[in-house]
């Protein structure tokens, strides 16, 4: 039973994804599949995801940038 999983990227359940929110925000997080992060769009970080697991801390994120377009 091979998964369709590239080595080293990272994947989130979306019915996960639902629930998660940004710690610090409490707003919706959205998933950067090519960065295997989950992007928090207001407070502007990204928290990695590590063998399929979220990491939620924001000492953890790193900053965005923000450059939205």
């Amino acid at each position: 039973m091979a998964q369709d999983r590239e080595p080293g990227k990272a994947q989130v359940d979306p019915k996960l994804l639902e629930l998660l929110a940004c710690p610090l925000t409490k707003g919706p997080l959205v998933w950067d599949g090519e960065h295997g992060e989950l992007v928090s769009r207001l407070a502007r970080l990204a928290y990695p995801v590590r063998d399929g697991i979220p990491i939620m801390l924001p000492s953890e994120a790193r900053p965005t940038g923000g450059d939205d377009g």
